[in-house]
């Protein structure tokens, strides 16, 4: 006789019999630090076909048996075991039970479950309610957020106390400080260091709010995993979303390419590609020396706030087509285009907001204020001189080339992010669609530096924000007034 399937909301406390259809989520190891990291039990995460989760305990030894099955995401069903009360502190899941493995336990893989599972849950947190769970050691929630910043005070060697410090925004715009400590900090920062980019999302789960003297907190615990961009799908999902804000293209475009095979490419031979190749969408890298600044467009212009397109100006306020808002908040934002030359020609570039904003440290409303001359529009303004001594410097920069440019009348290219130590292109520098005349860019803001790039430290050390000495004087005098 066939054993009746059940769902996790339908287990009560004691010996079940039915099975249980789920998927692995996570596992992570239970140690005793007082007794030398002597392994407990191994802890599982799993959710039904409901979005229901359970927590999953394999004592140690039982885990021999069970081991060598553990996969992130592998389904299985689940028959003959205990169910218990989950303990008063450090929840996982939002059920107040959880399941034990007992010498009756059956533990199969699926490959054709009774109906599809989820490929993953979390249980996300505002800062709000984080606040309210901070201090009572209940729940262990899970968050997603954009990584601002991450200070490490990790050596190598390691020594014994280690700890590292990330700086997250939640979706309210409001900033989460959350921390590694010791063998945990150590596997993060070298996570890091590994990665060939800077990540730009984080999905931490089961993580501990605290409030120290006012301030929230939330520390790492042994069920915390990481998982960076688009690793999960809401972590893909956030990743588009901030692409869309500071881009303002779709989220849903494919935009990013992978960042270690970026081809090299001359001025001349770019020119070329544009001529005899196929319309498509690539990125390619090319190095070579701003001989001129070209004025006559200008080196800014008024963008809508909310779709970042350019708005169009009339004597009392201003327009957005697009949002069909007669009365726009407008932003301003950075357009300039120069020629650039290598070895082998020369060609004209666009640099947009995110990648002159990141390269001067300097925003262009700050700019305009320096600027400023009565009854002048911002964008009507004299160059700034930070962008005037641009010329005769030389950049290795990216390049995205766009079905735009295989147009008759498209003769730009656009900047997407500067490129840092040897090449490498950080991953936060996302250009716009191509569509230069469109004014519509609010790209992202990579980490850039004239060549020579600053050294890297795979995201783990302090903000490199490297500025040269007009634009040091800039900042001081915009600080001043």
């Amino acid at each position: 006789m066939a054993m009746a399937k059940v769902f996790f909301s339908d287990l009560k406390s004691g010996r079940c019999s039915s099975v249980v259809e789920a998927r692995l989520l996570r596992f992570w190891e239970a140690r005793n630090v007082k007794r030398g990291g002597e392994l407990m039990w191994m802890d599982l995460l799993m959710v039904d076909v409901n979005s229901t989760m359970m927590q999953v305990t394999i004592s140690a030894g039982r885990l021999p048996q069970f081991r060598e099955m553990l996969h992130a995401g592998t389904m299985f069903s689940v028959s003959g075991f205990e169910v218990s009360r989950c303990a008063q502190n450090f929840w996982f899941t939002d059920s107040s039970l959880m399941i034990r493995f007992n010498e009756s336990t059956s533990f199969q893989k699926l490959t054709e479950p009774v109906s599809l599972l989820p490929e993953e849950a979390f249980r996300f947190h505002n800062q709000s309610e984080l606040i309210g769970l901070a201090n009572t050691n209940t729940q262990l929630p899970d968050i997603i957020g954009e990584i601002l910043s991450v200070k490490s005070t990790v050596c190598d060697p390691p020594e014994e106390k280690n700890r590292v410090i990330v700086t997250l925004k939640l979706d309210s715009d409001e900033t989460v400080t959350l921390s590694f400590f010791d063998s945990q900090a150590v596997a993060f920062h070298k996570q890091l260091e590994a990665m060939r980019f800077d990540p730009k999302v984080m999905v931490v789960t089961s993580i501990n709010p605290k409030i120290v003297r006012g301030r929230l907190f939330l520390n790492a615990t042994s069920g915390t995993h990481v998982y960076f961009d688009k690793k999960t799908r809401a972590g893909d999902a956030r990743f588009y979303k901030l692409i869309a804000r500071d881009t303002g293209l779709p989220s849903a475009a494919p935009l990013l390419r992978s960042y270690a095979k970026v081809k090299t490419m001359t001025i001349a031979d770019l020119s070329s590609f544009i001529v005899t190749a196929e319309s498509q969408e690539i990125d390619f890298l090319c190095t070579g020396k701003v001989v001129r600044v070209d004025t006559y467009k200008g080196w800014c212009y008024v963008a809508c706030s909310k779709c970042s397109k350019k708005l169009q100006r009339t004597e009392s306020a201003f327009t957005c087509g697009v949002c069909n808002n007669s009365h726009a908040v407008g932003a301003l934002l950075y357009r300039v285009e120069m020629a650039i030359s290598d070895d082998t020609a020369e060609g004209t570039f666009v640099w947009f907001d995110g990648v002159l904003t990141k390269l001067h440290s300097i925003q262009a409303s700050e700019a305009a204020q320096m600027l400023a001359e009565d009854g002048v529009n911002p964008e009507d303004t004299r160059l700034p001189p930070f962008i005037a001594d641009m010329e005769g410097k030389t950049y290795t920069f990216q390049v995205r080339v766009t079905a735009f440019n295989f147009t008759e009348h498209h003769k730009t290219f656009t900047i997407t992010r500067i490129a840092e130590d040897h090449g490498r292109l950080p991953v936060d520098g996302v250009g716009n669609n191509g569509d230069d005349d469109d004014d519509d860019d609010n790209a992202d803001n990579p980490n850039i530096k004239p060549s020579p790039a600053a050294d890297d430290q795979g995201g783990t050390s302090k903000a490199r924000k490297k500025t040269d000495a007009v634009s040091s004087k800039m900042v001081k005098k915009a600080r001043a007034g």
